[in-house]
């Protein structure tokens, strides 16, 4: 197979990426859309006709792709493309198969169908994140069509129950398959590099380099059992109520990683306006200077205000069974985040707004993650997008949620959120991420594949 059309290390020019590459990301998207593979939790789910649909695109392009599963149906794709520098480090390129439920009566198309409608592909899984897996399918196959092959080798993971704990995914690979992914030092996946419309006209798009952690909680609470009648000082269902209450309303102080220091720093370029003290010890004025920051960036806070804090959301509750009695015992969720380094604080913080007669626990944690943003991996992933969108703003984001690059991340591998799309003005990307009529327009798909190949070939 030939190098990328271009010196070594150098920007291809992509001419490989023509029509048909094109049609096959639109095509791909769909297709992998009309296969449920939604996650219910718990470990039901269907992943097994998506991973075999991938495998057969993969192994149309000269790869010979592994299937894994920890439990049937439960099945991951891994395939590695060998680039043109042995001493090079591999680069991991990820996503999952598996989407979140739908309730068909709720959607404008069926939420399964991958109708293709006045140039958009609707349903479950158009941007979360079938979409990216299908770009990525039609850059690979576009490569093997013209004897193109990347500098660094590259290994290809389709995983299973994203959606859920990454049990049966990526946990499962990590813990049992490491060696698939020998040599890999950095990854890229999904929730970054799309457009965000602040509504000035600008074109921002967050670059993902970092995740806030983990902690999925269930609060206990003790009390006395007794007649509904009576006083109770001892009530499970007031205890538990008391300290969701404190929960949810605690104001988290202000804890600014690297990545959203970074973030805060270009958005505030951008509007020319000016900075806090970042490195005051005064944590009050640092909160107050940096709210006020966010207040004046307007919409495009949105992409920063989530992850300059902890946060813990009620989202669970449990207690009673007969209004006239009063239970024992009463149960509640918590949705918790935690910002890189702020972990610890996190669980002492729990433990005094719990208070003595309320436990709580982990039910699901995972680490928070960071990568640099001023590393060559981030240039030229910036340049990337800038080549193609000259008007774009590219800025460090950190995302509030977590991937399965936490999984990763335990093999050594940094990850960054970089799933290309230019979307139109009045597209609310972050709405659809789980939301009832997700869809991706036809050209956003385009420039992602585009996108994507120039990233992939100068990494």
């Amino acid at each position: 197979m030939a190098d990328t059309d271009g010196p070594a290390g150098s920007f291809g020019s992509g001419h490989h990426i023509d029509d048909k590459t094109l049609a096959e990301a639109v095509q791909f998207t769909s297709e992998l859309i009309r296969i449920d593979t939604t996650n219910h939790g718990q470990g039901d789910g269907v992943e097994r006709p998506a991973a075999e649909y991938v495998a057969e695109r993969l192994a149309e392009a000269g790869l010979e792709p592994a299937l894994l599963e920890k439990a049937p149906d439960r099945t991951n794709v891994v395939a590695r493309i060998e680039g043109t520098d042995p001493s090079a480090d591999a680069l991991l390129v990820h996503g999952h198969l598996d989407v979140v439920p739908a309730e068909p009566a709720d959607w404008t198309v069926h939420p399964f169908s991958g109708e293709i409608r006045d140039g958009v592909v609707w349903g479950r899984g158009a941007i979360d994140m079938k979409n990216a897996d299908a770009m990525v399918l039609a850059v690979v196959r576009a490569w093997a069509r013209a004897g193109v092959r990347p500098r660094r080798d590259i290994v290809l993971a389709f995983t299973a129950d994203e959606e859920d704990s990454a049990a049966y995914g990526s946990g499962f690979l990590t813990e049992e398959h490491p060696g698939l992914f020998e040599g890999c030092t950095e990854g890229i996946s999904e929730s970054g590099a799309f457009t965000f419309h602040p509504g000035d006209g600008r074109r921002i798009y967050p670059l993902a380099a970092g995740e806030r952690g983990t902690g999925w909680l269930r609060l206990s609470a003790r009390g006395v059992a007794g007649h509904g009648s009576k006083v109770n000082r001892a009530n499970a269902v007031s205890r538990l109520a008391a300290a969701v209450t404190r929960i949810g309303e605690h104001r988290w102080p202000v804890r600014l990683t690297p990545t959203v220091r970074a973030a805060l720093t270009e958005l505030a370029a951008l509007y020319a306006l000016e900075l806090p003290d970042f490195d005051t010890a005064d944590e009050d004025r640092l909160a107050r200077e940096v709210d006020l920051l966010l207040e004046r960036l307007g919409p495009a806070a949105a992409l920063v205000e989530p992850t300059v804090r902890n946060s813990t959301n009620p989202t669970m509750l449990e207690g009673g069974y007969k209004v006239n009695v009063i239970p024992g015992r009463a149960a509640a969720g918590i949705d918790g985040r935690m910002v890189p380094g702020a972990e610890e604080e996190f669980t002492e913080t729990l433990d005094r707004l719990t208070g003595p007669e309320v436990d709580w626990e982990f039910q699901h944690r995972e680490r928070a993650l960071q990568a640099p943003v001023d590393s060559a991996t981030y240039a030229v992933l910036r340049e990337a997008l800038e080549h193609h969108d000259p008007g774009a703003h590219v800025v460090p984001y950190c995302m509030s949620g977590g991937t399965d690059a936490k999984q990763f991340s335990r093999l050594g591998i940094l990850g960054y959120g970089f799933t290309p799309l230019r979307l139109p003005e009045g597209f609310d990307y972050q709405a659809l991420f789980h939301g009832v009529d997700e869809r991706v327009p036809v050209e956003a798909l385009h420039f992602g594949t585009r996108v994507l190949d120039r990233a992939l070939l100068s990494l």
